[in-house]
């Protein structure tokens, strides 16, 4: 008789942003005072917000319009951006379809090919602007189109996909190589997405200068209903961040830490920097803005694949202006205007002046729901 044994798997608990809340400190400092600055290689950017390589989201306006505001956009040069001398009309296209075709409508939008010469003169529309110009590519043609991007004048490259490892297994020859690709460009590279400790350290053992956390949680994205994958966006940053922490420590550089994805509100944004985030990404209250290309509409970067869309076109309205969204002032009880306002306020009450020391000081507990703390009449509208 054979005796089969089964080792069973085990379960760790993750937490999300309606999960946890941030304690207050004992000391409490002016938020007139605090600084949040965002270091990316030479740049300063006095606004820690990335705004996201969604083509509902990021052109070359939209980067100047970042800039102005003191953030970061990133332009996705897989897109419509430089697949069509009018990318303007393609967006109109998928505004217009209706809910059944419109993944349709993705897939043969994008099924254009990319055109070497729209990437220079995008990255050059950009750079007139004034703003810094960050440009995102796959991994699959990183290698031959970022060299192009930066030579054309790109300051910052992003290598972006559903889940990014430093160790991929493909048929290819050789793969990309994250450290020759960081030696050759000679500019900051961020890499992304990952949600593990162990995932962080090996993509920071490559040299790169940032990393994008989070897998499935944007409201466009549908990674975790398509495939399972995803860890909630607090526990991604705390373990990527306690990665950081140690890579730091042992004597590697610091590497920044970009929640990605899943904020909605300012209390989302301050957990996301109160688990270690030094930066964070967003799409969809991007999306909002009446200055985003998408006109009310959003959708992910993986919505036009053509055998397993991971995305959806959502309409998320136009709500309000960049700077409303950034810097307030903000007209809304709801969290989702002046985020930045709301992060210096945050630092204030646990007593940082810097986000160093927020990451320091700030002390994240597992709490009840909002709705379970008195808020019904809030989350029914009642008020």
């Amino acid at each position: 008789m054979v005796t089969l044994r089964v080792q069973a798997k085990e379960l760790r608990r993750t937490y999300g942003f309606e999960e946890v809340a941030i304690v207050p400190g004992d000391v409490t400092t002016n938020p007139e005072i605090c600084t949040v600055d965002l270091e990316i290689g030479p740049f300063v950017f006095p606004t820690p917000v990335l705004a996201s390589a969604m083509d509902a989201v990021a052109d070359p306006a939209f980067a100047g319009h970042m800039s102005r505001l003191g953030g970061l956009s990133v332009l996705n040069l897989e897109g419509l951006q430089t697949r069509y001398d009018d990318p303007e009309q393609a967006i109109g296209e998928i505004v217009a379809a209706s809910k059944d075709d419109v993944t349709n409508v993705f897939q043969r939008l994008y099924s254009m090919p990319i055109r070497e010469e729209l990437i220079a003169q995008r990255v050059a529309e950009v750079k007139a602007t004034g703003a810094v110009c960050a440009v995102s590519l796959t991994p699959a043609v990183t290698k031959k189109l970022a060299p192009m991007a930066v030579e054309a004048g790109a300051d910052i490259i992003v290598v972006q996909s559903t889940v990014t490892t430093a160790r991929h297994i493909s048929k290819s020859y050789r793969g990309l190589v994250l450290s020759e690709v960081v030696e050759q460009l000679k500019v900051p590279v961020i890499v992304g997405n990952m949600v593990t400790y162990s995932a962080a350290m090996e993509l920071m053992e490559q040299g790169v200068d940032g990393l994008l956390v989070g897998v499935g949680p944007g409201a466009a994205c549908t990674t975790r209903e398509v495939t399972g994958i995803g860890v909630p966006q607090v526990s991604a940053t705390l373990d990527c961040a306690a990665a950081r922490d140690d890579y730091y420590a042992r004597g590697g550089k610091r590497v920044i830490i970009i929640t990605d994805g899943g904020i909605r509100t300012g209390g989302d944004l301050c957990k996301s920097f109160a688990a270690g985030a030094d930066a964070v990404m967003l799409g969809t209250p991007m999306a909002q803005t009446s200055e985003a290309p998408g006109e009310g509409f959003n959708w992910g970067m993986a919505s036009p694949h053509p055998a397993l869309p991971r995305g959806t076109r959502i309409n998320v309205g136009v709500r309000s202006t960049l700077e409303e969204v950034l810097l307030g002032p903000s007209h809304r009880t709801d969290g989702t205007l002046n985020l930045i306002g709301a992060l210096k306020v945050c630092m204030g009450y646990v007593g940082a002046t810097t986000i160093a020391e927020f990451h320091e000081r700030a002390e994240l507990v597992v709490a009840p729901t909002i709705a379970t703390e008195g808020k019904s009449f809030q989350k029914a509208g009642m008020i």
